[in-house]
């Protein structure tokens, strides 16, 4: 019979997902047949994988998205990152199944409502829950029984807190998963935000009941300091609560990526992230803080970079200490570009004489207009003007690209020195097609000059040679000497890991010995 581990949480952001992945990846280390969960998740940084219909895994898929049929492209579908990430973790294909559900915030109130990989329209949140709810149910508990078929254990991850009482009724990702899977429930608390054991205390009061008698202990995330302090409060809480407190984590980031963009700064303030080398040994890619970001997760490999800062900058920012910029994806191409412009970014970028890069929504900002946009914008508008630094026009249609591809690579511009075959994945909405003449490096779904490429792919980054030419553009258009990379082993799925055996009681959660 197959277990089920619920990881639920006291609140959004307090580790959910990295004890998850890390639970995954012992998992998986120890011999046992495990897979990721999440019957609802709320992000706009995807991912495109398989459905399970498709019966073929992506070993078996030799090149991805090259020459396919409209039918083979049915096959696949998005899921947050998260899962993808956990399903890495598990050394499992992720599909659909593992995230049946996914909302993706688009502004004013509205979501895109994902079902099993496809999209099913644009709801507010009244609506979806009043119409879409219990069909969204029945394809989650679908889901989720092919998963318990095919795995010994799975890992489900909740979403934000599973004490919202006003939720209680139709929180699918929390109550419903622990009672339809007959789940174990483990509990996460963040410490750093203050007031962990009255979170942990209060979580427990406001469960429903049969859900309470399902905590099988609890683990408290981002501790920093001596933590013999905290253990008068461990013993009177189990005291209290008769649920252990299972472990303690210290204050460590494995490198995951993020799961959505609430991490990143509001969108009037700017944050740096990234190497802290000298001034003179490092360069900064200015990324404008889109109100829509989504896929904000392709920026992740460049903050790990040797001498790379990523500065997220408001939309009225100068470009001045910018060494070169990255316009992220976002999931309203025409808001989120009328909103640079009125802010003045569109000047800034005209003046700005470094590298560029556009990635898929950004990509679409690049060029010189957008027609259709009234099919994505929230308003009723047929042509908007883009950037005009590529000379490609897209046009917005209702059919939706969802796939992982491989392209050869022709470097040019910005990434000149970029050779052999990079992997990714689209997830779009229109096509942009050149106007002009200009260079494809990416083959279809993507244009270069000079100083700027736009590209559909995500994941661009996450391709070795891609990373390195771009960054070696970088320091030399700023005129400095990148500094030594340092190379670690240890992948971001094993520091998981470490993090939980070396810190919590895992046989009480019955996790074997590797």
């Amino acid at each position: 019979m197959t277990r089920t581990l619920l990881v639920a949480g006291t609140a959004s952001h307090v580790g959910k997902s990295t004890v998850a992945a890390g639970l995954c990846r012992l998992l998986a280390d120890a011999g046992v047949s495990v897979a990721p969960y999440k019957a609802q998740n709320m992000s706009n940084n995807a991912r495109a994988v398989l459905s399970p219909e498709s019966g073929r895994g992506k070993e078996s898929r030799e090149r991805p998205g090259e020459k396919e049929s409209d039918a083979e492209r049915a096959d696949w579908g998005e899921i947050g990152v998260s899962q993808y990430v956990q399903a890495e973790a598990a050394r499992v294909t992720p599909t659909t199944d593992t995230n049946p559900v996914l909302l993706k915030p688009r502004g004013e109130g509205e979501s895109q409502l994902v079902v099993q990989g496809e999209a099913v329209g644009h709801f507010e949140a009244g609506s979806y829950y009043d119409d879409h709810w219990d069909a969204a149910r029945e394809a989650a508990v679908e889901s989720y029984r092919r998963l318990a078929d095919d795995h010994d254990v799975v890992v489900a991850e909740g979403a934000g807190s599973i004490a919202e009482i006003n939720l209680h009724d139709r929180d699918l990702a929390n109550v419903e998963t622990a009672r339809f899977a007959d789940a174990d429930v483990l509990l996460v608390a963040d410490i750093e935000r203050g007031g962990a054991f009255a979170s942990l205390y209060g979580t427990l009061e406001l469960m429903p009941e049969d859900v309470r008698q399902r905590v099988v202990g609890a683990v408290i995330t981002k501790f920093r300091g001596d933590q013999s302090i905290l253990d008068p409060g461990v013993a009177e809480f189990e005291d209290r609560t008769g649920v252990p407190i299972l472990g303690v984590l210290p204050y460590d980031d494995p490198g995951l990526p993020e799961e959505d963009s609430v991490s990143l700064p509001p969108p009037d303030e700017r944050a740096i992230r990234g190497d802290d080398a000298p001034d003179d040994r490092s360069v900064t890619v200015a990324v404008p803080r889109l109100s829509r970001v989504s896929n904000v997760t392709d920026l992740g490999p460049l903050e790990r970079e040797a001498g790379v800062r990523v500065a997220y900058v408001p939309p009225d920012a100068t470009l001045a200490d910018a060494d070169a910029v990255v316009v992220p994806g976002t999931k309203n191409t025409v808001d989120d570009l009328l909103e640079l412009r009125d802010a003045g970014f569109g000047d800034a970028l005209a003046a700005f004489d470094g590298p560029v890069v556009g990635l898929c929504g950004g990509y679409q900002m690049l060029g010189e207009r957008i027609a259709n946009a009234g099919i994505e914008s929230t308003g009723d508008r047929d042509e908007v003007a883009g950037f005009g630094l590529l000379p490609v026009e897209t046009r917005f249609s209702t059919d939706k690209r969802v796939e992982q591809v491989v392209r050869a690579v022709d470097g040019v511009g910005p990434i000149a020195d970029a050779t052999g075959e990079v992997s990714g994945y689209e997830i779009h909405m229109g096509d942009s097609e050149p106007t002009g003449e200009v260079a494809r490096p990416l083959g279809e779904g993507s244009a270069a000059t000079e100083e700027t490429l736009g590209t559909y792919l995500h994941g661009l980054f996450e391709n070795e040679t891609v990373r390195s030419a771009f960054v070696a553009r970088v320091f030399e258009s700023a005129g400095k000497t990148p500094p030594e990379r340092e190379e670690t082993d240890e992948s971001p799925y094993d520091a998981a890991a470490a993090l939980l055996r070396d810190h919590v009681d895992l046989s009480a959660l019955g996790v074997p010995e590797a």
